[in-house]
């Protein structure tokens, strides 16, 4: 195929900076739009295959999403599938889009509990349901885009100044980097595991004893990917569980974690046959009013990147945990 359209220098430079999150003629994105003729050698093959010989920096996944969309054009006329069959000789058009993960770094005006602001860092109480960083399936709505809107000066730092994570369903405190010298000087304390976390849980049956150590390896799961397992390849994970009440097969449990491997307090407590009440994907049911998993980060302590001066947060649970929380009998000031 030979291109037939192409973009000037300086429209590709402004594409470039939309990439990075900028946008030209009063907010709209920029687009590139390509033409091409179907050759000889490529007559009867798909739609899709077609589009990504003049279209090669784009995914074919990609490519067939806008052929679905509407943006790929056969002889003047929208496509109809990916897998519909081109002619020789026939022109073909696409205006192309860019993908998620491209329009991900944008600043959203989403609500955030704030816990505490200094110069240095943000303390967020994170709501449950709210993804924290951009990934597929979740490239907008995420706690970076809320921290883009609320400080455009974020877009400097990783990752918006996010140093560690929670699960989308996990509720509670973390702590955000606001300047390069407290994102570095946090993320080594959590390295150094100086940084104090502590989580409420409600498991599904009963632990054997008032507290005990999980100390086991979690990596990913070698069957299922989309889960972490106690693998003997994966990286070092402990955490202290604290049996505060047990009530009709559920558990309260707090739990400490000494280091942050992927879901490794859901990973640790399967594990040991205690899944998260609502844990689907580790084997634990809904129960007790939680569809969601029952962990909340409840407390959140650290020193201060600046002064060194210790600071350390609590936060209750919200209300769907709280209700499940108190028919276990646990108390509420766990």
């Amino acid at each position: 195929m030979v291109d037939e359209a192409r973009l000037t220098l300086d429209a590709a430079a402004d594409l470039e900076a939309d990439a990075e999150g900028g946008t030209v003629d009063g907010g709209e994105t920029l687009v590139e739009q390509r033409a091409a003729m179907v050759a000889t050698e490529q007559h009867g093959e798909r739609l899709d295959k077609a589009v990504v010989a003049f279209v090669p920096e784009f995914s074919r996944s990609h490519l067939q999403a806008l052929i679905k969309a509407g943006w790929v054009h056969v002889d003047g006329a929208p496509a109809t599938s990916p897998a519909q069959r081109v002619r020789a000789g026939q022109q073909l058009a696409v205006t192309l889009q860019p993908t998620e993960e491209s329009r991900a770094y944008r600043a959203e005006a989403l609500p955030l509990a704030i816990v505490h602001e200094d110069d240095d860092v943000i303390v967020v109480d994170k709501a449950a349901g709210m993804v924290v960083h951009p990934a597929a399936g979740n490239w907008s709505g995420t706690l970076l885009n809320a921290l883009l809107a609320r400080d455009p000066a974020s877009a400097a730092l990783p990752r918006a100044g996010i140093v560690h994570r929670l699960d989308k369903d996990t509720s509670g405190l973390m702590v955000v980097g606001k300047t390069l010298i407290a994102v570095t000087t946090l993320t080594r304390a959590i390295a150094a595991r100086e940084v104090q976390r502590r989580y409420l849980a409600i498991a599904c049956g009963t632990p054997p004893g008032a507290a005990f150590t999980v100390d086991a390896p979690v990596g990913r799961d070698p069957n299922v990917r989309t889960r972490m397992a106690v693998v003997a390849s994966g990286k070092p994970a402990r955490t202290d569980v604290e049996r505060l009440a047990v009530h009709a097969g559920f558990a309260a449990l707090r739990c400490t974690l000494h280091s942050g491997r992927t879901h490794q307090i859901r990973v640790h407590l399967a594990a040991r046959g205690l899944p998260l009440v609502g844990d689907r994907l580790y084997g634990g049911t809904p129960a007790l009013g939680m569809e969601r998993q029952a962990l909340h980060a409840s407390r959140l302590a650290f020193r201060q990147p600046s002064s060194g001066a210790l600071l350390s947060f609590h936060r209750p649970a919200p209300n769907d945990f709280a209700h499940a929380w108190a028919e276990v009998g646990a108390d509420a000031e766990a």
